[in-house]
This record gives C-alpha cells, structure tokens and sequence, in this order.
C-alpha cells in the first residue's frame, strides 16, 4: 500500500445526504456529485422523453411494451448510476419497482452531455452500461446539436451505429418505429 490514506468507498448514505440540488452518483466507488442541469439539458430530455413515451411507453402510434423514464436511480452492483432517461421492455421489467431503486439494467440509457458530464458519462458510465448489459445507449448533444447511437455488440463492447445532427430526421434503435425530428430537440 503507498504512503498516501485509501480513499475510502462512497456508500449510499453519501447520495442520501447531499443537498437537494445536487444530482449524486456513486460511480467506480466515488461520490460524483453535480449540480442539477441546466435549461438547454433539461430541455433536450424533456423533448426526447416525450417523443418516445407516446409511442413506446403508452403505444399511441406506435408498438408500446417500455417503460421510459426520467431520471430513475439505477443500483448496478456497487454503482448508482442516473441517467437522464432510461427504457426497460416491459417482457424484461414487466412491473416498475415499489421503491425508485432500479436493480434491473435498462434495455436503453440515454445521457445528455453537458461540458460538466460529458467525460463522466463517456469514460466513466458507458463501461458500466456495457458491463450490466445495456443493450442500447444514446448520447444526446445539445451544445453540437447532436445524437450518437450506440448498440453493445459484444459483453463490453459499444458500437457506434449512427451519428445524427442539427436537423435530421432519424430512425434510431431500439425506436426505429417512429421518426425522431432532432430539431425539436434543441433549445
């Protein structure tokens, strides 16, 4: 052991005790804490929520069988990980959890860059996703207006499938059954 103390493992009385703007993650056992987002972030998460709730969430003109939601805490081994939204099909997740504590992994994770998270969620959490099985996972821009689609191809591995900008229209997995104008995403 060096001369220098251990840095002792965050737990999860740490998130518990941070303030309520604060927005806590333990992530490779360290306490990741960040300031809730900002209007330009919430924005582009709100509007993509939307987007993909009607049809895949609630089945208004579309195949339904998700659940999609904002923010929800997930508990993988020993990290606690937040998404800004994450989906698990309903076959895998057929009834949400009595508490707001996720230990299923999602099918899907959708993260929003900002110039405070992007290395924390590219570096740090997208190998967590892949080790847990996340299927898909979209990186969401809204500085360079843009969205990259990941799929895990193999245990660990992502994929870039897709990158998208500005203005397109696409049609992205895992929901490739509606056209998701990206326009609307951009503050």
């Amino acid at each position: 052991m060096s001369s220098q103390t251990a840095k002792k493992k965050a737990i999860y009385e740490d998130l518990c005790a941070l303030p309520e703007n604060i927005l806590g993650e333990i992530v490779n056992g360290e306490l990741v804490a960040t300031p809730r987002p900002k209007a330009r972030h919430l924005w582009a998460a709100s509007r993509l929520g939307t987007k993909i709730c009607g049809p895949y969430d609630l089945g208004e003109g579309g195949p339904g069988g998700w659940w999609i939601l904002d923010e929800p805490e997930l508990h993988l081994a020993e990290h606690v990980l937040v998404p800004d939204l994450a989906g698990w099909r309903r076959e895998r997740m057929p009834e949400l959890p009595d508490s707001h504590v996720f230990a299923i992994p999602p099918d899907w994770v959708c993260e929003v860059l900002s110039q405070r998270t992007a290395r924390l969620d590219r570096v740090e959490k997208m190998p967590i996703y892949a080790r847990h099985g996340v299927k898909h996972l979209w990186l969401v821009n809204p500085d360079m207006k843009s969205l990259d689609v990941y799929v895990l191809e193999a245990r660990e591995t992502w994929t870039l499938l897709s990158s998208h900008g500005e203005d397109d229209k696409v049609h992205a997995e895992p929901f490739q059954d509606i056209e998701l104008d990206l326009s609307l995403l951009w503050a």
